[in-house]
């Protein structure tokens, strides 16, 4: 296979020679690190490795190339080869000069660039070398072949092989996806002695390279997290290597979005006994988004896969405990003899865990079309969510994503590196009042994405797999077809919250309420008032997107999550000291 081509095109010779020499000397015994001083000759030798399908990792490229200029070729390079990195080369200091700093802004806004990097000065340059492995590293991410820590081997556009994509990513597993059929699905079967190596319709395949080799057959997703380590179970592994179970913790978290993550890291690096119970996988919807740009100490953007994964590695390192794909179905109260005060809550296939504080991150779920030739299509080319994963599955499709918030902004701009095209459904005249500007932007910029406003899809069709859908127009009614590979729906979203007793208040569209609402609602009766973030239920707490009045943000809920440890103090020192005086703060909460 040809080596990665790691590209540097800069009209300044020496400038030039500095880096070629710099990459070169860090990474050319993996890649192949070439210069060019004439972006025309530059974009040339990109057109030639596109057509012969050499891979390209990284182009650097000075803004201010005579000629093409630097943000005008690393626009054709993300076309020509859309999972390469692009970023500008600059010199240090350019941050003083007004006009590279808006170039930088502009190129980033448009989709041209993901970023900079500062020209090295020396030898080694271990920042520049430290930038410039970064990129790479996102790049190899994007690479599917049989070398790689998870390999899948599933039929192309298979449901099931959808679903175990989505958990793969969501949980941060790095893994490629081959279609059944395929050469090097076949030499990779082979290889391993996998059942039915040539048969394009043989059993879904996870080879588990990088853990001694192990494959796994039609697993199920609580067979994948246990063969890669993930916890689906309350055990705790002991120095003799055996395990004990623990089903007393100081706070159970329930979700692992940003918010429960970020609960689950203050909590247990704050000396609480931390268990975080997740049904799906880790990051809630902030899993799915492909790029948050604007979630501070970020400056190039990063996926809410990535952001969960590093959530959740910094919890587990503080001693926090995690049950994934697991569901909580019920939360009760109790005291004991000597008047300890302790909730009881049932996790689906685990049993009862006891815990003295209850936080609800549970998040929001997607609204669903309600229309039945979609809803039948479900996993077959309709996809509520962004669903990352499926891009690559994507490539040269026509697709459509219904919903004009941050998530379905990024979700575009993310499926328009490998779509052959994609149309944004809207039901308002534009963008304006339900996205961040600097997705409208690039948005617009983007020859490949059409917005449709004022209109709904109201029907589909396929054989097995979505081939198109009906918009309308909210005005007139005209209908017209729309060919779709795939169909993202992103529509807004509700809380799932009608599993909780009736003791616990919510609003009228569910969102559970707190703090000062609580008593405005007459809910709360104890004489202390309640915590910011506690429900009308004393020790049950709610963060997040399932929170009345929340700001559905990323940035948002992590605050929320990290706050909220605090108050969990504070009530466990009440519960702390009315037990000392025999007089145990209580309040049983009714079946609901």
């Amino acid at each position: 296979m040809t080596r990665p081509l790691l590209l540097v095109v800069d009209h300044d010779l020496d400038a030039l020679a500095r880096t070629e020499t710099e990459l070169a000397r860090r990474f050319g015994a993996d890649f192949r690190v070439r210069g060019e001083s004439d972006s025309a000759v530059a974009l040339q030798h990109l057109e030639l490795a596109a057509e012969r399908r050499d891979p390209v990792a990284l182009v650097l490229a000075d803004p201010w190339l005579p000629g093409l200029g630097g943000a005008e070729l690393l626009r054709s390079v993300r076309t020509l080869h859309p999972d390469a990195a692009r970023a500008f080369l600059v010199p240090w200091g350019a941050w003083a000069d007004g006009r590279t700093a808006e170039a930088i802004l502009r190129g980033m806004s448009l989709g041209d660039i993901d970023y900079y990097v500062l020209q090295p000065w020396t030898s080694p340059d271990e920042l520049f070398c430290r930038t410039v492995s970064e990129f790479v590293q996102v790049w190899s991410r994007t690479v599917a072949n049989r070398r790689r820590e998870v390999v899948v081997v599933g039929a192309a556009r298979d449901p099931r092989g959808h679903a175990v994509r989505t958990l793969l990513t969501r949980n941060g597993i790095p893994h490629a996806y081959l279609d059944r059929g395929s050469a090097e699905a076949v030499d990779l079967l082979q290889a391993i002695e996998a059942p039915h190596p040539e048969d394009a319709d043989g059993p879904l395949v996870i080879w588990l390279a990088a853990l001694g080799g192990r494959v796994l057959l039609d697993p199920t997703d609580v067979e994948i997290c246990q063969a890669w380590g993930i916890g689906t179970d309350l055990s705790v592994p002991r120095g003799d290597g055996a395990s004990d179970e623990v089903r007393d913790v100081d706070l159970l978290v329930v979700g692992a979005g940003p918010a429960g993550l970020a609960a689950a890291v203050y909590g247990s690096s704050e000396g609480l006994s931390v268990l975080c119970v997740e049904e799906h996988a880790l990051g809630g919807q902030a899993g799915t988004s492909s790029l948050i740009r604007n979630y501070l100490g970020f400056s190039r953007g990063v996926s809410g896969a990535e952001l969960a994964q590093r959530g959740f590695q910094q919890a587990w390192v503080f001693g926090a405990r995690f049950v994934l794909t697991r569901r909580v179905t019920a939360i009760d109260r109790t005291t004991d003899a000597d008047g300890s005060s302790w909730f009881v809550v049932t996790v689906s296939d685990v049993g009862d865990v006891r815990a003295r504080a209850v936080l609800l991150a549970t998040g929001v779920a997607y609204r669903r079309l309600g229309v039945p030739s979609l809803e039948a299509l479900s996993g077959s080319g309709v996809y509520y969510g962004a669903n990352v994963s499926e891009a690559h599955g994507l490539a040269g499709a026509h697709t459509v994503i219904v919903g004009g918030g941050n998530s379905a902004g990024q979700a575009a701009l993310h499926l328009q590196r490998y779509a052959a095209d994609v149309t944004v459904v809207i039901r308002t005249p534009d963008l304006s009042a339900t996205m961040s500007r600097y997705l409208i932007d690039e948005i617009e910029a983007s020859p490949t994405i059409t917005v449709v406003p004022n209109a709904d899809v109201v029907d589909g069709s396929g054989d097995g797999w979505l081939s198109e859908v009906v918009v309308a127009d909210r005005t007139t009614g005209d209908r017209r077809s729309l060919p779709a590979d795939g169909l993202f729906v992103m529509i807004g979203a509700q809380p799932h919250t009608a599993w909780l007793p009736a003791a616990v208040a919510r609003d009228p569209w569910g969102f559970l309420q707190t703090g000062a609402d609580v008593r405005e609602a007459g809910a709360w009766s104890l004489e202390r008032p309640p915590c910011a973030h506690e429900t009308s239920v004393p020790g049950l707490f709610a963060v997040g997107d399932v929170r009345a009045g929340s700001v559905k943000r990323v940035a948002s809920a992590v605050g929320e999550g990290s706050v909220v440890v605090s108050e969990v103090h504070q009530y466990l020192s009440l519960v702390e000291a009315a037990s000392r005086s025999r007089s145990p703060e209580t309040q049983a909460v009714p079946d609901g």
